[in-house]
């Protein structure tokens, strides 16, 4: 039987996910290559064969994606398998179209058949839109179900950018696992949070291995989204947080939409500073594809430790770079709490870039006053540090889940941000997941 040869387009993430539930060890599929974009630095290289399996003891290599059509033709490639997130719904048929135009499939595996199913109750928090709060609101149910008497393990999406061999199951239960396994300023402000909490955290590439390791700390198993990605792990209760700033976007972005199709409840974030017709429109949407949803509204409350520090001061807004980058959007937390707090003027680094930052704002334009806190890399930190001290201001505001000045070294005085959505329904999320709690037996106190 001659196999059928696959193309997977991806971002170190979704795409390797994929290839191990669907395509690994099946001789009815030649997976040729993996496609690159989002994250700078992942294509030329190879997924290994210690991951790859029998079938691949070369490894599998990793192209550009701007090679597409070339890539296809030159391999004689039979079908073309999207598998990364935060995508428009143009832009996949923008890349369905260049597939198709060259004689291949373009296919779209479904949640069930790449979902893993798991020995203990998971929760899913998941997004439509890459910067909604899912983060914040994982923090959320976290602490809720520690309230509960439950003891959650987080599993997160994958953020594997150095040695996959390596990074295979990677588990962290101190502050200090981060500097043992190089995380990324990325990877740090997702798993920060939840250490200092006193949640283990386990992410890396092969998701069965993870699971089986977390299932035997966890009672519960938190999956923690990234992007707008649907969860890897069946789920007993999909949590999907939607954002009110954004209105549409919910219906317009693939696979977020599937994940506000699948929800059983829907968090409406952000609504102490969004339009209240805003808020309404997306009320509206959620009804309309997903009825028997239960739609429950938080704030995402903002707050400085010193705000009389930022009045009348010329500020450097340091922002969550995906939240910005693959999210698309203009502010974040750190402008709301500049202007909160009377900052004189936020002042613009787009002058004072250096390298792959520079790269970041002719990428995205939408960008302007604020600074994208990007940290893929040794090298991306370190640029990251010699622009933020090249800005001329008074101040820089931090409004990243972790500390930067602990990892870069500032030549000014700096301020953090902090954000923390609040439950405004009743009943509301924490009571969803008290029932949770004590609908599960075995499960809490």
């Amino acid at each position: 039987m001659t196999s059928k040869k696959i193309l997977i387009l991806g971002a170190a993430g979704r795409d390797f996910h994929n290839f191990n539930v669907v395509f690994r060890g099946k001789a009815e599929y030649n997976v040729v290559g993996f496609t690159a974009t989002q994250i700078p630095g992942i294509a030329n290289r190879r997924y290994p064969s210690e991951l790859a399996g029998s079938l691949y003891p070369a490894g599998i290599p990793i192209f550009e994606e701007n090679d597409l059509e070339h890539l296809i033709q030159e391999h004689e490639i039979d079908a073309v398998v999207l598998s990364y997130s935060d995508i428009s719904h143009q832009n996949v048929m923008h890349l369905a179209s260049r597939v198709v135009a060259t004689g291949a499939d373009f296919w779209l595996l479904s949640s069930q058949r790449t979902q893993i199913k798991a020995s203990v109750p998971v929760i899913s928090v998941c997004a439509v839109r890459t910067g909604c709060g899912k983060s914040p609101v994982g923090r959320f149910v976290a602490s809720e179900l520690r309230l509960q008497g439950c003891k959650p393990v987080v599993v997160r999406h994958p953020m594997p950018y150095g040695d996959l061999t390596t990074q295979t199951v990677q588990r962290f239960g101190t502050i200090e696992d981060m500097d043992k396994h190089q995380c990324t300023i990325e990877e740090r402000e997702e798993y920060e949070p939840h250490l200092r909490e006193g949640t283990v955290v386990f992410a890396g590439v092969d998701y069965g291995r993870i699971l089986w390791q977390a299932e035997k700390e966890a009672d519960v198993i938190l999956w923690d989204g990234g992007n707008n990605d649907t969860p890897f792990y069946a789920s007993d209760l999909e949590i999907v947080v939607v954002d009110p700033l954004r209105p549409g976007h919910e219906l317009s972005y693939y696979p977020g939409e599937v994940n506000l199709r699948r929800a059983d409840v829907v968090v409406v974030n952000k609504v102490d500073t969004a339009a209240p017709h805003d808020v309404e429109t997306v009320r509206r949407n959620i009804r309309a594809a997903n009825p028997r949803a239960r739609i429950v509204e938080t704030a995402c409350r903002v707050a400085v430790s010193e705000p009389e520090l930022i009045k009348g001061r010329r500020v450097l807004v340091v922002e969550d770079g995906p939240t910005l980058t693959h999210g698309e959007m203009p502010y974040g937390a750190g402008v709301v709490a500049a202007r909160q707090c009377g900052a004189a003027e936020l002042v613009d680094p787009r002058p004072f870039a250096v390298g792959s930052i520079r790269w970041t704002y002719e990428h995205f334009p939408h960008l302007t006053s604020l600074l994208p806190a990007m940290g893929y890399s040794d090298m991306q930190r370190h640029e990251l540090e010699e622009t933020i001290n090249r800005v001329p201001c008074d101040l820089v505001l931090v409004a990243t889940p972790i500390d930067l000045g602990h990892l870069i070294k500032l030549n000014k005085p700096s301020l953090r941000v902090t954000y923390e959505v609040e439950d405004l329904t009743h009943p509301g999320l924490a009571e969803i997941l008290r029932e949770f709690a004590r609908s599960r037996a075995g499960v809490g106190a």
